[in-house]
């Protein structure tokens, strides 16, 4: 029973950045694939505003737009950003980069593009076809049949669906029905900031205002500021504030108090947002969630991944990325596996642990990127940090640079970086300058410490290949 049958037809829910993919995928290895979108084509339509503007695409996402041939196209598109660009209320703008050199970097790159990049060429594989404005109303796992409202004829229709996957996003109403099954489990952790774009305008011929390369950040504490570049020259910014309390967007209801708290907060952006009182009012107040569920499928008849399974608040740029490694990580079980109910097992099993390592990893980075990245301490720390990964290649791993820079499994990345910053933090009390460091007690650290944990774990840092 539900074995893989190239023959038959997936239906596939959402045709957002992970479902697109996905969709690409799955005509590779032969299957025809219907995708529920519940949005409008946003290729002709304007859809409404609120998701983040810009993406910062590393290398897991890279690696899967390779495997599909996009990765050379992606990259055109996409401007490298080297580190994080600290605007201080008081002092010079520091340039905190992200990894040992220039060679490793964050990319940004446009939501809207690539999503329609990544419809466009999965149309274009002959074996997808994208259905918009079709909204999923209930599943019957038990028939395989769904209730699908047509928006535009204000039609429902039932589907017989012998195999679904949920890509349908943090409110997934794949996800919704299987919580209603018994065992499962589903939980939301909403944040209690929100965020609001906002925008800096390019200047005289498509120049960059600020440093291109760099991803903008104004900490304050309990709240902050960044700005991603775009190809035009523009710089889209994010505010992020709590909602309710004394500094919130609550607090801030009128005109003249957002000028007035942005003009004290960030003062050098002021000049930089022409639109800012208009954006503020009429932008949207995003929420950001972080959705845990288990298991992730239904037998062999349905499963969900992506943001539909596991979604994660975006302050380690990682939410598409670790949808996208979902992606390659399924279309491999595909191909070992001659059952849709062992492949999901196996993908549940694998990704799960993974999934939520980076949840907890982009919490934890949301409090270092508004609280500590204006801290002396920590930007010692930082450069100790690549002093140690230019002098021990190999042997001293960060979180940020697994994260990042490979494909080392999240989980293993959280331990690493865990064990990486006692190292750091021990070898930085007492130093004036990362030069000052000493080395050899840095080698007995990393040799006792990390060193056993990688060689505990050979599998999980095996170069790529």
């Amino acid at each position: 029973m539900h074995a893989l049958d190239r023959t038959q037809t997936v239906t596939l829910a959402g045709a957002g950045l992970v479902g697109s993919l996905m969709a690409m995928f799955l005509a590779r290895r032969g299957f025809q694939v219907e995708v529920l979108e519940r949005r409008p084509d946003m290729r002709r339509e304007t859809v409404e505003a609120g998701r983040s503007i810009n993406l910062a695409i590393s290398a897991r996402g890279l690696y899967a737009l390779k495997q599909v041939g996009l990765e050379d196209e992606a990259r055109r598109h996409a401007i490298p950003m080297r580190g994080r660009m600290i605007h201080p209320l008081s002092g010079e703008l520091t340039l905190q980069p992200y990894g040992k050199d220039d060679s490793q970097h964050i990319n940004s790159i446009s939501r809207a593009w690539l999503n329609q990049f990544l419809m466009t060429h999965a149309e274009g594989t002959g074996k997808v076809r994208i259905r918009f404005k079709q909204r999923i109303q209930s599943v019957d796992f038990d028939t395989g049949t769904l209730s699908v409202l047509d928006e535009p004829s204000g039609t429902t229709r039932e589907e017989r669906v012998p195999v679904l996957l949920g890509a349908d996003g943090s409110g997934s109403a794949v996800r919704q029905a299987m919580a209603k099954l018994p065992g499962n489990t589903s939980t939301q952790d909403v944040l209690s900031h929100g965020y609001k774009e906002l925008s800096i305008p390019a200047g005289p011929g498509g120049s960059f205002r600020m440093e291109k390369h760099a991803l903008h950040i104004w900490p304050r504490g309990t709240f902050m500021l960044i700005a991603l570049p775009n190809e035009d020259g523009s710089f889209t910014c994010t505010l992020f504030l709590p909602f309710e309390g004394p500094v919130s967007f609550a607090s801030l209801d009128s005109p003249s108090k957002v000028t007035a708290f942005f003009q004290e907060q960030f003062p050098d952006a002021v000049p930089l947002i022409p639109t800012l009182t208009h954006d503020f009012f009429h932008n949207p107040t995003g929420h950001m969630v972080t959705v845990k569920s288990a298991p992730w499928h239904v037998e062999g008849r349905a499963l969900v991944l992506g943001d539909a399974a596991h979604a994660i608040v975006p302050f380690f740029g990682q939410g598409m990325n670790c949808g996208f490694e979902d992606c390659v990580a399924l279309d491999g079980l595909l191909a070992r596996h001659s059952r849709w109910e062992d492949a999901f097992e196996e993908f549940f099993r694998l990704r799960k642990p993974n999934a939520d390592a980076i949840a907890d990893m982009a919490v934890e980075n949301f409090i270092e990127m508004r609280d500590s990245t204006a801290s002396p301490r920590f930007l010692l720390e930082k450069q100790v940090e690549k002093v140690l990964l230019n002098a021990f290649p190999g042997q001293f791993l960060s979180r940020y640079t697994l994260v990042s820079f490979s494909r080392v499994p999240y989980r293993l990345a959280y331990e690493v970086g865990a064990i990486a910053g006692r190292i750091v933090s021990e070898l930085s009390e007492g130093l004036t300058r990362a030069e000052e460091v000493d080395l050899d007690r840095a080698a007995r650290l990393v040799r006792e410490r990390l060193v056993p944990f990688l060689e505990a774990h050979p599998d999980g840092f095996k170069p790529e290949g």
